[in-house]
């Protein structure tokens, strides 16, 4: 007797999971090399952020750089540059949590989860941020460049 559909799909949903699952896990435990080298290219933007660098994120920065910020607008590289360095604001902490690195070709695709606290030059007011982050990093002559970034509140 063959089993019926019902039988094979009441239980193709659990064998996609658990191969979901024991595929997914080469990730929790080792980067592949480039998974590494971008890795180490966001932990450089993320410090250059705090010490507010403008030449380190000059470096790491490609020149098409499309920069969205969680409120929508959008900087191309020279905006990004000058509003990420200037003394309005001064970064307290920043964390880059949970991150996720995927390489497809000259492509890397980073998500992570941004906590930060800033405080305004005017008024000493401090402000929270809690957001979910998108980059898009790109392998241009040998060196990977931040390409886009988009963020949404959470």
């Amino acid at each position: 007797m063959k089993p019926g559909r019902r039988y094979l799909l009441g239980r193709l949903p659990v064998f996609g999971l658990a191969a979901i699952g024991l595929l997914g896990t080469r990730r929790a435990f080792a980067l592949s090399p480039e998974e590494e080298a971008v890795a180490k290219k966001v932990e450089a933007f993320r410090q250059a952020q705090v010490a507010k660098d403008a030449k380190e994120l000059g470096v790491l920065t490609a020149p098409e750089l499309s920069y969205s910020h969680s409120d929508a607008h959008i900087e191309d590289k020279e905006t990004f540059i000058k509003n990420a360095t200037s003394d309005s604001s001064k970064l307290l902490s920043l964390e880059y949590k949970d991150p996720s690195i995927r390489v497809v070709g000259d492509t890397a695709i980073v998500r992570f989860h941004w906590v930060g606290e800033s405080e305004a030059a005017a008024d000493g007011k401090k402000s929270s941020t809690n957001l979910h982050v998108l980059m898009t990093w790109q392998k241009q002559h040998g060196e990977w460049k931040l390409l886009s970034r988009a963020s949404t509140k959470l």
